[in-house]
């Protein structure tokens, strides 16, 4: 079976906006448009890019940038009952963020490593493959 890599939002903000990591992103993106693995995001990060579009650009950008995303090589996860009730499980147990435990559930049960450039998700290693991109101070 190919390989299974979850973007988390911040994953897919640090590839548009070139930040370090971007080039981590743009080969897993190279690499699932050729066939070799997959590469999914959970529909929580459709309102998370939206919403942070939308505060910095206005609608119509907002629209456009989703517009983008969209066209990548990426199986969208809407999750279902066993998903929100595996993200329920994590947020219980750790300080995460509603959206964070619902990337984080998306990649625990569909064996995936979660490409993440949040601090937030760290605990969770050992539970979650985490592949952690350089925070945007860092080069």
């Amino acid at each position: 079976m190919a390989e299974r890599y979850v973007l988390d939002t911040s994953a897919i903000l640090a590839f548009l906006g070139g930040e370090p990591g971007a080039d981590r992103v743009e080969r897993l993106l190279r690499d699932a448009r050729a066939g070799r693995h997959a590469v999914l995001v959970c529909s929580i990060s459709l309102m998370e890019l939206f919403y942070t579009a939308l505060r910095a650009k206005g609608e119509d950008a907002a629209f456009r940038l989703l517009a983008l995303v969209k066209a990548w090589p990426l199986e969208w996860v809407y999750p279902d009952e066993k998903v929100l009730l595996q993200a329920g499980r994590l947020k219980a147990s750790h300080r995460l963020s509603v959206a964070d435990a619902l990337v984080a559930a998306v990649a625990s049960m569909r064996g995936a490593t979660l490409v993440h450039r949040d601090p937030e998700l760290e605990p969770l290693r050992g539970q979650v493959d985490l592949l952690s991109l350089p925070s945007k101070g860092k080069r």
